[in-house]
């Protein structure tokens, strides 16, 4: 089972939902959508996600 580990490492970068998603671009409920499973992104939001929490796109997203 692949578990999203957005919300960890979001809060290990003590940033809120909204700091992350204005700095990579979307709205605040779209990072929510991510943390509880409802949405998956995309490569390019993915790695902007990636690069603002300073962790590679493997271990937020894929990681088992």
């Amino acid at each position: 089972m692949v578990e999203c580990k957005l919300k960890f490492y979001r809060k290990e970068s003590k940033l809120t939902q909204e700091e992350l998603a204005e700095k990579v671009g979307v709205h605040k409920d779209y990072i929510s959508m991510i943390e509880r499973g409802k949405r998956t992104p995309g490569f390019s939001l993915s790695k902007k996600i990636a690069d603002v929490l300073n962790e590679s796109i493997e271990n937020i997203f894929f990681k088992e």
